[in-house]
């Protein structure tokens, strides 16, 4: 698929009815923030550069975030549950 095209799909969905099916788009992003600022705050080392275990908690707070507002989707919940399948397998590698 060209830019072009990948610009215009990307124009389609956020200018089209995203609202009724995910919330408000700053709604969903300062909830968004807000959790991600309270994990970062609370990881097991705040200092530490993320990892991918991090990647995978934060993708599921994401997911999280956006079952908050707008339409029930059971997309949201199995995309949360994939993230944690995927972060769990990668923490159970690490160790």
């Amino acid at each position: 698929m060209k830019a072009g095209c990948i610009a215009s799909t990307a124009a389609e969905l956020v200018s089209g009815d995203r609202d009724r099916q995910h919330g408000q788009k700053r709604d969903n992003f300062e909830r968004i923030a807000t959790l991600l600022n309270a994990y970062l705050q609370i990881r097991r080392d705040p200092a530490a550069p993320l990892d991918a275990v991090d990647i995978g908690h934060i993708m599921v707070l994401t997911k999280l975030a956006r079952t908050q507002s707008g339409a029930v989707n059971i997309d949201d919940w199995i995309d949360v549950a994939g993230y944690a399948a995927c972060s769990g397998e990668i923490a159970s590698e690490a160790t």
